[in-house]
């Protein structure tokens, strides 16, 4: 394999910098515009690196409509009524808070609000003071809030701790306005991680959502975070929690996938050792979320989130036709880890995107030989 890099270096010497090797959780810092000598990612129909959706991890027609609507007219009915149309335990619902809840999150940082200036998001306040009873929009305000603290303040702090204690209150109410959904318990992990639950609070609450909603794939990738290293468990605590959901999964399952994100939680902060995503564990990782992709149903709405962590790792392990195949089924949105944890998550889903394209190539593919 060290041929096939040296002949990637050649090909991408004006696009990648090899000498860019710090790499933060295992990720490439730096994006370079592309060479008109190397391979190019818009012979294979992909989306222009300018055009690509940061937003979501995958398409949400209904979601975007709703969003331009609001966004633009101020009205929140519209927000409510998809989410009055949305099952109460399904993925989807808990998407749509979170991306309600950012909208109107990223509409306060750009527009504060001031002496003669309306902030932004006013219509989740107005929402929120016309329709107390509506759970959609309870649990909307909650996830808000817990945004907020995070986007805002520092874990530790005063300001960090009284807007999570508000966070908290906000999800007893949404929770006692619809008692069988799962979201305002999903909300409430994140506040447990950043108020420091101690583990028995913690798995208390883990399992009012397992009564609701026992194979949600969006509740356990937030219960990982509380189990990881970096927060209040251990390697070893968040390998045993995913590789427990894993092995429960019904078949069609996604939480299948559960190691590679445990994985991809506890990667070293630097590592120059290309072997590594060779490695048992890794490659173990990857086989089962391979095997959940395939087995998912295809419009399953967390079936893009753990496509792009395949492509992550399948352009590390070099294991490109792989790595195309799943790009091609997630090309044109962005919104989902890795990338999202990069300043510019088009430019680095991009720069993979690359990568990926120049290793098949090297190895005798090309637009003609990929296959859906």
């Amino acid at each position: 394999m060290a041929i096939l890099w040296a002949l990637m270096a050649l090909l991408l010497l004006s696009f990648v910098l090899l000498p860019v090797l710090r790499r933060r959780r295992g990720m490439i810092e730096q994006v370079h515009p592309s060479h008109p000598d190397a391979a190019d990612p818009a012979d294979y129909g992909f989306v222009r690196e300018e055009d690509l959706d940061i937003r979501m991890p995958g398409p949400d027609q209904d979601l975007l409509d709703v969003l331009d609507v609001v966004q633009r007219t101020q009205d929140y009915r519209a927000a409510s009524q998809l989410l009055a149309g949305t099952e109460i335990a399904g993925e989807l619902r808990w998407q749509r808070v979170q991306a309600f809840a950012g909208a109107a999150a990223l509409e306060l940082k750009e527009r504060p609000g001031g002496v003669s200036e309306t902030p932004g998001g006013q219509w989740l306040r107005v929402w929120r003071a016309e329709q107390p009873k509506d759970a959609g929009g309870a649990a909307v305000h909650a996830e808000f809030l817990v945004q907020q603290a995070w986007r805002t303040s520092t874990p530790g702090t005063d300001d960090f701790r009284i807007i999570m204690e508000e966070a908290r209150d906000a999800c007893g109410q949404a929770a006692l306005l619809s008692p069988g959904d799962p979201v305002p318990y999903i909300v409430e992990l994140s506040v447990a991680r950043g108020l420091n639950y101690p583990q028995p609070e913690f798995e208390q609450l883990w399992l009012k959502i397992l009564d609701r909603a026992a194979t949600h794939m969006g509740a356990h990738l937030a219960a990982l975070h509380y189990w990881c290293e970096k927060w209040h468990g251990s390697r070893e605590l968040a390998y045993s929690f995913a590789e427990a959901a894993a092995a429960r999964a019904p078949q069609g399952s996604l939480l299948a996938a559960m190691p590679l994100f445990a994985v991809f939680e506890h990667l070293p902060e630097v590592n120059l050792v290309a072997s590594f995503y060779q490695s048992e564990v890794v490659t173990k990782a990857v086989h089962g979320a391979l095997h959940a992709v395939h087995s998912a149903r295809q419009d399953d709405p967390m079936l893009a989130h753990v496509r792009h962590l395949l492509v992550f790792f399948l352009v590390r392990s070099e294991r490109w036709a792989e790595a195309m195949g799943e790009l091609i089924r997630v090309d044109g949105h962005v919104g989902a880890l890795p990338w999202t944890l990069s300043a510019n998550p088009a430019a680095e889903f991009a720069l993979f995107r690359a990568l990926a394209v120049a290793g098949y190539e090297a190895n005798g593919g090309s637009p003609a030989t990929l296959h859906i």
